[in-house]
C-alpha cells in the first residue's frame, strides 16, 4: 500500500499542471468565441454602448489577457465561477442543482456497462467459437456501430410509447419515489451505457480467452480446482487489467454521452444545462460546466489508474 500511496501523491502531484492547462484552453477559447457576457446582461434591452462599455469595465472584460486569466484562476481557487448573465445566479449554485442527476446518469450508466460487459464477455471467452460466443459477438458489434441517441429514440418510442412501461422523458427524485428514479433513469442510463458496453464486452472477451490459454490456468484445473474457482479468483483479476485501461478512456464518452441523452430525456442535468446557456448566450454558465465535466474526467480516470495499481502487482513494484 505504500507504493500505491507513492505513485498516487506523484499522480496528484501531476495533475496540476494538467488542470491548469485545462483551464487555460478554456478561458481562451470563451475569450475569443463569438459569445459577448455584456450583449447576453442586457439581452432583449437595446443597451447603449456606454452601458455596455460600463459592464465590460466593471467586470473587467477590458484588462489584458494575461490579467483576467490570474483572476480566473484565482476566483476558480475560492470556488467562484462567476454569474449568470441571464438570472443572475452564480454559475456554482446552478451546476451544484444540475451535477448530481448527471452524476447518477453517468454512474448508472457505468454499473449496467461493467455488468454487461463482465457477463458477456467472460460468457463468450468460455464459450469461445460456439454458438454463445458467436450471437455475443454479433451483439456487441451492432452496439458499437449504433450511436446512443439513435438507441434512445428507439427505446423511447417501443418502450415508453407503445409499451408504456418507462416515461418517455422527465426526471422524479429518489428521494420522493425510489421507483419513480429508476423508471425515469432506466431508459436514459441504457441507451448512455449500451455502446460502452459493447465495446468492453470485445475487449473483456480477447483478455479472458488470452488468460485462459496460459499454463497456470491448465495446472490449476488439472490439480483439482473447479473451474468456476480458477476463472473468478485468477483469470478475472489477471484479466480485467486492459479493461480498466479501456474503462478509464470510455468515462469521457459517458460524460460527454450524458448531454445528449439528457436533452432527448428532458432530463435537468449538466448536459441540459449547458445546451441552454449555448442557446441564450451565457458564456460563464457554458464556462463552468466544461470545467466540471473536464475536471471530473480527470478524477475519475485517476480513480481507474489506482485500482489498474491495485489490480496489477507488477506496475506497484515498478
Amino acid at each position: 500500500m505504500a507504493a500505491v500511496a507513492r505513485i498516487l501523491a506523484r499522480r496528484i502531484v501531476l495533475l496540476v499542471p494538467l488542470m491548469l492547462g485545462i483551464v487555460l484552453f478554456v478561458f481562451l477559447v470563451m475569450r475569443f468565441s463569438d459569445n459577448d457576457p455584456a450583449s447576453a446582461y442586457y439581452q432583449g434591452a437595446n443597451p447603449t454602448q456606454e452601458q455596455l462599455h460600463e459592464f465590460r469595465e466593471r467586470n473587467g472584460l477590458l484588462d489584458p489577457l494575461p490579467v483576467r486569466y490570474l483572476a480566473f484562476v484565482g476566483d476558480l481557487l475560492r470556488g467562484d465561477m462567476g454569474f449568470s448573465v441571464l438570472n443572475r445566479q452564480p454559475v456554482v449554485e446552478q451546476i451544484t442543482t444540475a451535477l448530481p442527476l448527471t452524476m447518477q446518469l453517468t454512474f448508472l450508466g457505468l454499473g449496467i456497462a461493467v455488468v454487461l460487459a463482465l457477463l458477456l464477455g467472460v460468457t463468450a471467452a468460455i464459450w469461445r467459437d460456439r454458438l454463445p460466443d458467436q450471437i455475443i459477438r454479433v451483439v456487441s458489434l451492432v452496439g458499437v456501430a449504433a450511436p446512443g441517441f439513435w438507441l434512445a429514440l428507439l427505446m423511447i418510442q417501443y418502450l415508453a410509447v407503445d409499451a408504456g412501461w418507462f416515461p418517455t422523458g422527465g426526471y422524479i427524485n429518489p428521494g420522493d419515489s425510489l421507483t419513480g428514479w429508476l423508471k425515469t433513469m432506466t431508459l436514459p442510463a441504457l441507451a448512455l451505457s449500451l455502446p460502452v458496453a459493447a465495446q468492453l464486452i470485445r475487449v473483456v472477451r480477447t483478455a479472458v480467452v488470452e488468460e485462459l490459454d496460459k499454463d497456470y490456468v491448465r495446472t490449476a484445473i488439472g490439480s483439482g480446482l473447479p473451474p468456476v474457482v480458477v476463472v473468478g479468483r485468477n483469470v478475472l483479476r489477471n484479466a480485467l487489467i486492459n479493461p480498466l485501461t479501456v474503462l478509464g478512456l470510455r468515462v469521457g464518452y459517458l460524460l460527454g454521452g450524458a448531454v445528449v441523452i439528457e436533452t432527448i430525456f428532458s432530463l435537468p442535468g449538466m448536459g441540459k444545462l449547458m445546451i441552454d446557456a449555448v442557446k441564450n448566450g451565457d458564456p460563464a454558465v457554458v464556462q463552468g460546466v466544461v470545467l466540471t465535466t473536464a475536471f471530473g474526467f480527470v478524477i475519475v480516470n485517476l480513480v481507474i489508474d489506482v485500482l489498474y495499481l491495485l489490480v496489477n502487482p507488477r506496475l506497484r513494484g515498478a
